[in-house]
């Protein structure tokens, strides 16, 4: 899922002089690159995600395999500074240290064993948002994190039904998260989640 586009200085993924992120078939037109885009990350989603330990590395596999036939550069942490709507993202010297922090509340999908619901939503809202604070690729962070939180929600018995996820709703809650207010994102978490676990 895109939400957009980025603001990036002195961006090397970009063909010169154009907005047109580099990729692996040499395509110009960035409307005719985002539908590429959209069509091989729709498929490959539907292939079996990586599996891993819920930790950093497993998390750079499942943005490789989402946009392994796109960009030459994926599941590598971006190398430039980039932002959205003035917002700016970690800056690319403190990924890696920033991802560990992230991910070390994770350990290995431990804090996401609760059967209540709400803690489970409480949870990774939290974890989503701090990870989209980071976001740590160039491109595809919408993507990868969706699939990584519905991965984790599989193995802790609550499932994501994200094709009803709305734009319109969406895209503010999480810039709200960037802020600090987790309350929307919770709402359009929970109105995602089946329980699975009962």
């Amino acid at each position: 899922m895109a939400f957009g586009g980025y603001d990036a200085f002195d961006d090397p993924y970009c063909y010169k002089g154009t907005g047109t992120l580099r990729n692996k078939l040499g395509i110009r037109d960035a409307a005719t690159l985002e539908s590429y885009e959209l069509e091989m990350t729709t498929l490959r989603a539907k292939e079996p995600l990586p599996t891993g330990n819920f930790d950093p590395r497993h998390y750079r596999r499942v943005h490789h395999h989402l946009f392994q036939d796109v960009y030459s550069w994926a599941g590598k942490y971006r190398t430039v500074r980039t932002s959205k709507g003035g917002n700016p993202f970690c800056f690319p010297e403190n990924i890696a240290s920033a991802m560990d922090k992230v991910f070390r509340e994770l350990v290995d999908g431990a804090a996401f064993t609760t059967n209540d619901p709400d803690q489970f939503v409480g949870d990774i809202t939290h974890f989503l948002a701090e990870l989209n604070a980071v976001h740590p690729f160039r491109e595809g962070n919408g993507r990868s994190q969706l699939s990584f939180i519905d991965m984790i929600g599989a193995r802790a018995g609550f499932a994501f039904d994200f094709a009803r996820v709305e734009r319109d709703t969406f895209l503010p809650a999480m810039i709200a998260s960037y802020a600090g207010d987790l309350g929307p994102l919770t709402q359009e978490l929970s109105g995602l989640l089946h329980v699975t676990n009962a």
